[in-house]
């Protein structure tokens, strides 16, 4: 991360590539489903989703977003705002879960998402005033790195891992489906499915 930015109580590392990944190719699969053209993704409501999927209660909670993502994969087709650059760095908005303050990081030509991404979530489990962890991984290029990493966090409220394929092991940590949060952020309503 380029800058020091104190850690709020709880804590959302996404990668980028991953979620625009999955929320595009969801929203191609369900928009026959549910026979219409779907609109894109509220990014704010999947952010919300995301954060009562992981167990946040409504109230004034301080909630930090940090997006990882690659220079070329500045854009988050699926969604809307979706410029990582220019529409997602040092942003907040207001709900009823708290307030959301939004970072995105680039990686640099000396390390990969990968390694952007795992050393982001080592310092959030060092971090003391980071009590919450919400993560959304690549689950495929690098998944079994953020298992092995979460051993060793200590003295955390909760850990809640997004993902699409739910851990075969057993875990050390909440897993939760990313699609359902994605679905309610594209609109479609369960009576549609």
């Amino acid at each position: 991360m380029e800058k020091k930015i104190p850690f709020a109580p709880a804590m959302m590392l996404i990668d980028a590539s991953y979620l625009n990944r999955v929320g595009s190719d969801m929203a191609k699969h369900f928009a026959p489903i549910v026979n219409r053209e779907l609109p894109k993704a509220d990014l704010a409501t999947l952010l919300e989703c995301l954060a009562l999927d992981a167990g946040l209660t409504l109230g004034e909670n301080e909630v930090q977003v940090i997006f990882i993502y690659q220079p070329k994969e500045a854009q988050m087709n699926f969604c809307t705002p979706s410029d990582l650059d220019k529409e997602l760095h040092e942003v907040a908005f207001k709900s009823q879960l708290g307030e959301f303050s939004v970072y995105s990081f680039q990686t640099s030509d000396m390390a990969t998402r990968e390694d952007l991404y795992l050393e982001s979530l080592m310092l959030l489990g060092e971090s003391k005033e980071a009590k919450r962890l919400i993560l959304v991984p690549d689950e495929d290029d690098y998944g079994t790195q953020v298992d092995l990493r979460i051993n060793d966090i200590k003295d955390k409220e909760c850990v809640t891992v997004f993902g699409m394929n739910p851990p075969a092991h057993e875990i050390s940590y909440q897993f939760e489906l990313l699609g359902f949060s994605i679905l309610q952020s594209l609109g479609i309503r369960a009576d549609e499915l």
